[in-house]
Parts: structure tokens; sequence; C-alpha cells
């Protein structure tokens, strides 16, 4: 964290600097900066190397470093509009299939790198200082002197590492064996290949009510039509489930058995058997959403199999990552699948991007066979245990109403029922304004929200000062938008009349 910031400011200072500098005039050496700066030569490279690829310095080895010419610009615009035509205008069978639509906003909002003075409540990764980044760049090593590393992998994936998935997803005995994972580029790739392999445009796709909003992104610009199921304490409800593929007659279930995203919950025993019987019957396929696997809490109970550990008529697709508890970087994880749907799994993937590079394989295998990797989920479970109680702890002394009734035991988000009539995005555009980023709960419904939320991740601060900060922050937040909700109310009974004909609408009665 301290070496991430130093470059961070370095270049801040150098972008600053850059407006004293005509086009092409040289900048200090890199000693020189170091000495001024009193930072590393490495923090210097790393920050030169941010205002080369902002275009705003180029380096020209054994001369030096100089600030780069501003791009000339011919100040025309040319005519785009013919992009919203191409853009939105369907061929005929879209009026069957269904049109496409790429909504990337909640995606985005949830990938933007807040400002170093706001807090974040809203990011979806691991803070660096939760990383292991030592493990990861000796991983990365090791890779680097494995022999045939740049060579062309399998297109399913590397073997002892498709073992491995198999072995974690199904247990030591169980159903899966390396022939029926394909690796993958992360979870996200995976829930597209996924969705796009198992449905075609145009069809419903049954999702559970909330949810993540990426999947449901995905959904929609491969053309389906998510259809809510809506969700309990104990997970997605089975008996709206079954009146769901009755009513739709869709072939794909989207499910977050463990650790829902973003209500936290955990599917209970006797759904569990239930979600995979009635997708059965139904001839559907159950996509599992396994990423919150290694996001468990110190303390927490043992946590139950996936779907796919017992499942030998290939109902589930199973979903798992190694980015949520490693690294955004270490974009890699697996599909399972059994029977035919891994062949057209495999397809879809070949056809989209061929196959995931090798040297990011060869380095998730020298990660997760070495005993860094097992000191590092103890390390993360007891820090996700202690800042899930931190943030707990500060919402109970300043927004007590707002404490869920049963907080989460993995995972690394709270989700909050915010009063009724509460405008959620007019909170968040007040909590960011204060100084703290955190994130609406509309996007997570596929229609209009049934009550306002909001989600509070604890993983993307630096520690669990900041959280209880963040918290007086959004304190204040919902303060002020109670103050503007009430001066309005207030506004608009002064403006009716005081009194009005009888007959008349909203006129008075009795004396």
């Amino acid at each position: 964290m301290k070496h991430s910031s130093s470059v961070a400011q370095l270049a801040a200072n150098l972008r600053k600097e850059l407006d004293r500098y005509s086009d092409g005039e040289k900048l200090p050496s890199s000693r020189a900066l170091v000495t001024r700066y009193q930072v590393s030569p490495v923090t210097v490279s790393r920050a030169i190397a941010a205002l080369a690829a902002e275009g705003l310095v180029t380096s020209r080895p054994g001369a030096g470093v100089f600030k780069a010419a501003a791009r000339a610009t011919t100040g025309v615009l040319g005519d785009v509009s013919w992009q919203e035509v191409a853009l939105s205008a369907d061929p005929p069978h879209t009026a069957v299939t269904g049109a496409r639509g790429t909504d990337a906003a909640a995606v985005l909002a949830t990938l933007t790198t807040s400002p170093p003075e706001v807090i974040d409540l809203n990011g979806g990764y691991l803070h660096p200082t939760l990383q292991p980044e030592r493990a990861l760049a000796a991983a990365l090593a090791r890779a680097g002197r494995r022999p045939g590393t740049w060579s062309r992998p399998p297109v399913e994936g590397l073997a002892e590492l498709r073992e491995w998935f198999a072995r974690d997803i199904g247990g030591p005995a169980g159903p899966l064996d390396a022939s029926d994972v394909l690796i993958t580029g992360g979870g996200q790739g995976a829930l597209t290949t996924a969705l796009r392999a198992l449905a075609a445009p145009g069809s419903p796709v049954l999702v559970e009510s909330p949810t993540y909003p990426g999947m449901l992104a995905v959904a929609r610009a491969a053309g389906l039509r998510p259809v809510p199921v809506p969700v309990d304490a104990d997970g997605v409800r089975t008996d709206l489930l079954a009146e769901a593929f009755a009513a739709t007659r869709a072939r794909v279930f989207v499910c977050q058995p463990l650790f829902h995203n973003p209500t936290g919950t955990v599917l209970s025993p006797e759904r569990r058997a239930e979600v995979v019987r009635i997708a059965r019957a139904a001839g559907a396929f159950v996509v599992e959403d396994d990423f919150a696997r290694r996001l468990a809490h110190a303390g927490s109970p043992p946590l139950p199999a996936p779907l796919a550990a017992d499942d030998p008529d290939g109902v589930v697709v199973h979903v798992r990552s190694l980015t949520k508890a490693a690294s955004p970087s270490m974009r890699l994880g697996a599909l399972t699948a059994r029977g035919p749907a891994l062949e057209r799994l495999r397809a879809v993937q070949v056809v989209d991007s061929f196959f995931v590079p090798r040297p990011l394989q060869e380095t998730a295998l020298e990660l997760v066979g070495s005993p860094a990797w097992t000191r590092h989920l103890r390390m993360l479970a007891e820090a996700l245990r202690d800042r899930r109680n931190a943030l707990l702890a500060a919402l109970r002394g300043v927004l007590p109403g707002l404490v869920p009734d049963r907080p989460p035991l993995g995972g690394y988000h709270l989700w909050l029922r915010l009063p009724d009539g509460t405008d959620e995005r007019a909170v968040v555009a007040a909590a960011l304004r204060r100084g703290v980023a955190v994130t609406a709960g509309g996007p997570y419904f596929t229609a209009e929200a049934p009550a306002p939320h909001l989600r509070l991740s604890y993983v993307g601060a630096p520690g669990t000062t900041q959280l209880e900060e963040g918290v007086q922050r959004l304190h204040g937040a919902l303060a002020e938008n109670n103050a503007l909700a009430e001066n309005a109310a207030l506004a608009r009974h002064a403006a009716l009349p005081a009194d009005r004909a009888p007959g008349e609408p909203g006129a008075r009665h009795g004396s």
C-alpha cells in the first residue's frame, strides 16, 4: 500500500511539474528524482511509466525522459450519428429471438477506482494490503522458469490445473476429474461462456432477485431475458423457482448458493437438493456461481459442498475463480460441466478467445500449489472477519436501524435495507460528496427494486479505521438526505392553498 501510494504521489507531482516544461524538454534524471523526492528508483521508474502511458512523457533509452509534444487535433468531429442506428437496428429475426442490450454501468461502477481522499466501500476486489503480493510475485518468477511457459497451452487448459480445480470443487473422491473442467479467463468470462453456450438468444434465463449486476449485463448482452426469482434468508425460494420454470419454460437458472451477492445468504440444506431436483425435472441447467468459496470468515461453520459435487446427471455447470481471493489481475477461473454441455462450452470459449494465456495458468499452478497459498487463505479469513465486525460495530454506533438481522459469515459486503421512501441514488451521491463511495441497490434487481438498499463492501479500504470513518460519513449523508426530503415535503405543504371551496379536490370538511 505504501509503495503504491508513493508511485501515485510522485506521478501527481511530476504532472504538476510538466506545466513548467516546454514540449520536448528533458526531465531531471532518475537519480535526481530519487534524491529530490526521497523515493526508490523503482518508484521513479513506475511513476515515469504511468506518465508515459498517459502520453505525457516519452522515454528514450540512453537519452532520458522528455515532455511529450501536445497531440495535434483537427478540432473537427466527423458525423458519427450513423453509429446510433447501426448499434440499435436489429435484423428481422430478433423480433423473435430478442434484441441485445449492453449496459455496463453497474459493472463499471464497481470497477471504478476511487480517488485517494474517498473511502472505498464500493469495490469488489481485495485491497493491496489483503492480496498475497509476495506469493504472487514468487509464483510468477517460478512460472517464468518453467520450460514451455510461453508455448501454446491446450485449449481446455493445462491438465495439472484442470485436475486441481476438479479436486477443489468435487473433493478428493468426488464425481469430477480433469476432463470435466475448462479453464477460463476469470469468473466473468466463465459466466459469459456459460450463458452464451446454454441459452439461445431471446430465451428466458431464471436469476435470483436480487443478484450480481455483472451477470445480468452478460445475459442481456447475449440477448437473453432475465426472469427474477426472489431470495429470502435461506436463499432462492424453491417454490417460486418451480413456478418460474413452469411459466417460462426456461432452460437455465443462475444462482449463488454460497455467500450470495448481494445478500450474503447461504442456500439452506433443504433447498440445495430442491434446486437441483426442480431443474432436472424441467430439463434445465443450474449455473452455480461459486465466487466466494475462498472468502469464508474465520470462525464460520464448515462450508457446504458445491452443488456440482453431488450431481451425477450433469445438471450443474459450476463456475469457480481465483480472482476474488488473490488479485484482480489473477483473471483465471474454471467451468465444470459433464456430458455434451462441456463440448458446447468449449466451442464457445475457443471461438471467443482461443485459450487462456499459458503464463497465467503456470503462475496459478505455482500459487495454489505453494504453502503460501494456504497461509494467505487463513490470514484472509481472519481479516475478513475483523473487517466485517468493525463495519457492523460502526453501524451499530450511529446507524443501528441498518444493521442486518443475519450478518454474513463469508464474502466481503453487507446488504443494508434503507427506510421506505429513501432515494438510494441521492444517498449514494451525498455519500460521495462527503468522501465515501457506496453502492446503490437498484442495479441488483432485474426491474424496479421492491425497496431501497445499499451495499457496503469492506475489502476495498486500507483497514478498519477507514471503514469506521466511512460509516461516519455515510451517517452524515443519510442525515443530509433526510433533511432535504423533509424540507421538500414542507415546501410542498406550504404551496397548498390554506382552504378550498367545498366540493373542490382537496377541500377541507367539517369545522
